[in-house]
């Protein structure tokens, strides 16, 4: 039994699954049993009573048509003949009495022979008289019977008498009495094979729900719920058939889905990719880790496992995150490490100068102090200076020091071009998105000359009614004119395996920004890039 508590204990427990189903089911089959044995006892009596009837009629015409009977009404009525002979049908057939009469009503046949000759009992007589059977209860000498009248004729067709046959009620009834306890009988055993029943559908309940009961799978389902809805991966399932059957909310921002809307890859979506690897997942059983997905324009790291039941596949779930997030992430965090680092080192070579000045101070040599203050001076301006007049951003600043460091450590010459001007924008994702293209193209420009003496590489950042032009040129190598279409596929490299995903990565950001990026390229002369993004400058903002 689970160790869940999701009800007080101030509160009503609720009942268990074994007392609901039997409550259930036993009211159910007991309702239908005593609607069944009502039913059946008022057919039972209706069926007894017809049965004594018809069986009654048969005997009193087998009596009418008797040679020995019409003899005995007819030339005179002799009662010797007739007594012996419905004495003993009576006996022979457990009536309580057999009687014949003439056209008078006079008794010929009786169980007690002290009333033979006289009248017979009863207003139900007469229409037998007159040719008719009839079928009735009533009181006689006897007892409460049910009697049957049937006419007796001549070979000429004519009445001459009548015979009654009487059956004792109370021997109906306990005929009706016998019939109902067969059914009791019957509704017992019902009984205990439903509770058999019963018992076997609680225990297979109970396995296939994990012994379990209701209101604790309730209060796992809400957490499981919770917990999918609270995580901030993507979380998106399928079932043998590759329907998607749970899906939770980050998913759907991740891949850009309406609310109350399945990911059913109709119509080859975005996400299509995404749930054709789930359904070859759940169609092979093997699990796939760090899978790369690209989806609306952002790269997704994806995670991929079957899900069994009994040692049998029955689906698969995706786990997966926007590996751009991260990326950006790292690269805006590049972008600080690269500005503190530069900071640092411009305090280290700041102190060193300071105490230059302080020696060049205590020496008195003025002259020198002058040309080397002035020179500083000059350096200070056209470095960082520069950087930090042109580029309002603090992060983009930081981050092209360090480009800039990075290149002259590799002996390459990385120049702003005079017209850069960029303000700064609140815009974090503008940011970052900047920070990931300019990245990619500065280092593919640094490993492309990097079997070169020397080179250039000229950076021209421009900003213009709403708009960011970046223009990044160097003199390396150069791109096959038929490479040029391919160099922002992903995994199109010319450096080895494994690479060709930073260029497919950056453009795949700028066109979801909005903007265009495009390359020019002559071997052996120049590469050039242009990029073209929105930029929401602080004066646009304000």
């Amino acid at each position: 039994m689970s160790d869940l508590q999701p009800f007080p204990e101030t509160r009503r427990r609720p009942m268990k699954l074994y007392t609901l189903v039997t409550l259930m089911v036993c009211a159910i089959i007991g309702s239908v049993l005593l609607l069944v044995f009502a039913l059946y006892s008022v057919q039972i009596t209706h069926a007894t009573r017809d049965d004594v009837k018809d069986t009654a009629l048969g005997i009193a015409r087998t009596l009418a048509d008797s040679p020995e009977i019409k003899r005995g009404l007819l030339q005179p009525p002799q009662a010797d003949i007739i007594q012996p002979i419905a004495q003993a049908v009576t006996k022979r057939n457990g009536l309580l009495f057999a009687v014949v009469t003439d056209m008078r009503g006079i008794r010929y046949s009786h169980p007690n022979e002290a009333l033979l000759g006289l009248h017979f009992i009863g207003d139900d007589l007469p229409p037998a008289l007159e040719g008719k059977e009839n079928v009735s209860v009533n009181r006689g000498v006897l007892d409460e019977a049910l009697r049957v009248f049937t006419p007796v004729y001549d070979d000429q067709h004519d009445q001459i008498g009548v015979v009654v046959v009487g059956i004792s009620l109370k021997k109906v009834e306990e005929q009706i009495t016998r019939g109902r306890l067969n059914a009791v009988w019957t509704i017992l055993f019902s009984i205990l094979m439903s509770s058999l029943a019963i018992w076997g559908l609680v225990r297979i309940l109970k396995r296939i729900l994990f012994g379990l009961e209701p209101y604790e799978i309730s209060a796992l389902f809400e957490q499981r719920q919770a917990m999918l809805q609270s995580l901030r991966e993507g979380v998106v399932a399928v079932d043998i058939q590759g329907r998607v059957t749970m899906i939770n909310h980050a998913a759907r921002e991740i891949l850009l889905l309406p609310s109350g809307q399945h990911a059913d890859g109709s119509g080859n979506p975005p996400h299509a990719a995404l749930l054709a690897s789930l359904r070859e997942v759940s169609q092979t059983g093997i699990a796939r880790k760090d899978q790369e997905i690209g989806c609306n324009g952002r790269l997704l790291l994806c995670n991929m496992v079957p899900v069994k039941s009994q040692n049998r596949v029955i689906g698969a779930i995706s786990t997966f995150r926007d590996k751009t997030e991260i990326s950006q992430l790292m690269q805006r965090l590049d972008g600080m490490v690269n500005y503190v680092d530069a900071l640092r080192a411009h305090t280290h070579e700041f102190m060193n100068k300071l105490h230059v000045i302080l020696g060049l101070l205590h020496i008195k040599r003025y002259d020198k102090l002058e040309e080397y203050i002035l020179q500083t001076a000059h350096i200070y301006q056209t470095d960082i200076g520069t950087v930090q007049r042109k580029i309002k951003s603090p992060v983009i600043a930081g981050f092209l020091l360090g480009k800039i460091n990075r290149a002259k450590e590799a002996g390459i010459t990385l120049t702003l071009a005079d017209e850069c001007h960029i303000p700064d924008t609140a815009s974090e994702e503008q940011v970052a998105v900047l920070v990931t293209a300019l990245g990619n193209l500065i280092e593919n420009a640094l490993d492309a000359m990097a079997d070169q003496a020397e080179g250039e590489i000229t950076l021209l950042l421009h900003y213009q009614n709403g708009w960011l032009s970046c223009e990044v040129s160097d003199d390396g190598p150069g791109i096959d004119p038929e490479h040029l279409d391919d160099v922002f596929i992903r995994g199109f490299s010319t450096k080895g395996e494994n690479r060709g995903v930073g260029l497919f990565l950056a453009r795949q950001q700028i066109q979801n920004l909005g903007g265009d990026i495009t390359v020019e390229s002559e071997p052996g002369v120049f590469t050039q890039f242009f990029v073209h993004i929105p930029w929401d400058s602080e004066r646009n903002i304000a």
